[in-house]
């Protein structure tokens, strides 16, 4: 099977993800089979160990396991970010990434970042979710 790359026309030239610092949303773009793009507004934390203006910045994301951008990432990790309010209006560049799904001790360190920036109002979204039998998820968004 052939992976369609997404469009690469308005690529950033910035190095890592220095355009997401001290914004709460990122717009996610995952890609269908056909390459037809799909963007979703979602909450992101930023891992601390790496310097957003590196290679080796990392974001992470959770959402429900079963959603359509984790299976569109699960079939092709090309993604493009770029900040963006609560209603998924871009607030900036659109930057090339790598999106995969990770577990254990990454999963769960991801998660962390995530209750610390959304704090309280992710807490109380996890609650309610306590109820839900649907797994969640958390994706590590690395620059390409």
């Amino acid at each position: 099977m052939t992976r369609i790359e997404p469009d690469k026309s308005h690529r950033s030239n910035a190095v890592g993800f220095v355009a997401f610092a001290n914004q709460k949303y990122l717009n996610l773009e995952t890609f269908k089979k056909n390459g037809q793009g799909v963007k979703t507004p979602v909450w992101f934390a930023a891992d601390p160990s790496a310097n957003l203006d590196s290679t080796a910045a990392k974001l992470y994301i959770y959402t429900i396991g079963d959603s359509g951008k984790v299976k569109r990432a699960r079939n092709n990790p090309s993604v493009k970010i770029a900040p963006c309010d609560m209603r998924g209006n871009v607030l900036g560049e659109w930057v090339d990434a790598r999106a995969e799904i990770v577990t254990g001790p990454e999963a769960d360190r991801g998660m962390q970042l995530l209750n610390k920036k959304y704090f309280p109002l992710k807490q109380i979204l996890s609650l309610f979710a306590l109820f839900s039998r649907r797994d969640r998820i958390v994706m590590a968004i690395r620059p390409a």
